[in-house]
């Protein structure tokens, strides 16, 4: 995926006027992963001498702009960079207020109250929120529309892929919630609730049933297999349903 952004890249100059007044606590999301095994995994904890960013920045368009051309140097194309980089940060981002929803204690989707750890290449790993939820689909709808926004203008595309995408990181990230409870129908059964409530244009979150496991039934493409080194996901919806079938069956035998 290229070098990524050097000591000096945009993740690590957070611009002043953010809507962020310092650096976010996790005593509240704290309690969150405390109750949910494996949440380092998740990117619910966040290691105490990692920088944060405020994710606020992910809607300042010159600074998504900047983090993603500087991803664009593998590919050479701005459209797969802005993807494969939204795929990876919104299941990030928005893994607290799916993780609190899971748990019944709601963490805030605003942007104000979240930050992020990123890695040197420009990804991030963890993702921190500080306040309880006041209507978190109207937060993350907000939220939403902002990032994406970004996003779509440093790719130089249009808002609706990147939308899908968003939906199957719900759809992903409460399924892998609902796994990490042990109880993976009801993690799942939040998705749908949740995004109707966000509103068009973020798709429903779909599931399929195979060989006795549970896996999303994608909406979008993340096009990592236009990277360099990049190959087609197992669930990607661009294979035949035949070999995605084939494929999920030979995945379902490690759940």
């Amino acid at each position: 995926m290229g070098s990524g952004p050097s000591a000096s890249s945009p993740v690590d100059r957070p611009r002043p006027g953010t809507d962020q007044t310092g650096r976010v606590s996790g005593g509240l999301q704290a309690s969150v992963a405390a109750r949910i095994p494996g949440a380092a995994a998740l990117g619910l904890v966040v290691p105490p001498s990692a920088p944060l960013v405020p994710a606020t920045l992910l809607a300042d368009r010159e600074w998504t702009a900047q983090v993603i051309a500087s991803r664009a140097g593998a590919t050479g194309d701005r459209r797969v960079a802005a993807t494969v980089w939204w795929y990876s940060t919104s299941a990030v981002l928005l893994t607290p207020s799916l993780a609190g929803l899971a748990t019944g204690v709601p963490l805030s989707g605003r942007l104000a109250d979240t930050s992020l750890v990123f890695r040197p290449d420009g990804l991030p790993v963890a993702a921190v929120c500080a306040a309880r939820a006041d209507d978190v689909a109207a937060e993350l709808r907000k939220t939403l529309t902002a990032v994406v926004t970004a996003v779509a203008a440093a790719g130089r595309m249009r808002v609706r892929p990147l939308w899908a995408i968003a939906t199957d990181s719900i759809a992903n990230q409460l399924l892998a919630i609902g796994r990490a409870l042990g109880n993976v129908p009801a993690g799942t059964a939040l998705a749908e609730p949740l995004a109707t409530a966000i509103g068009a244009p973020l798709p429903v979150p779909r599931y399929v049933d195979v060989a006795g496991a549970r896996f999303t039934r994608r909406a979008s493409c993340c096009l990592v297999e236009e990277l360099p080194a990049g190959a087609r996901c197992t669930s990607c919806p661009r294979r035949p349903p035949g070999e995605r079938r084939a494929l999920l069956e030979q995945a379902a035998r490690w759940f």
